[in-house]
């Protein structure tokens, strides 16, 4: 008997975690909080829930590298606001 797919066959291969999901949005929430990333990786609720490589995933995801970027970004105007 042949097996039958519903939708996309492959689509759970790109599929994200729930874990994955909560991690990303936690470190997007912390980071437009204006802490920075190396304090939210070091956060107990992180480094319990993951190892190196998971962490160094969450980099991969847009979502993360724009909140990361806009508080790196705010942390530089503010220092530009200052030297004037």
């Amino acid at each position: 008997m042949a097996a039958r797919f519903r939708g996309n066959p492959f689509a759970s291969l790109f599929v994200r975690s729930r874990r994955e999901q909560y991690l990303a949005d936690y470190v997007i929430r912390e980071c437009s909080r204006g802490r920075s990333l190396d304090e939210v990786l070091d956060d107990p609720y992180i480094r319990n829930r993951t190892s190196a490589e998971p962490r160094s995933s969450l980099l991969d995801r847009p979502e993360v590298v724009a909140a990361v970027g806009e508080n790196a970004l705010e942390e530089l105007r503010m220092v530009v606001a200052a030297m004037k």
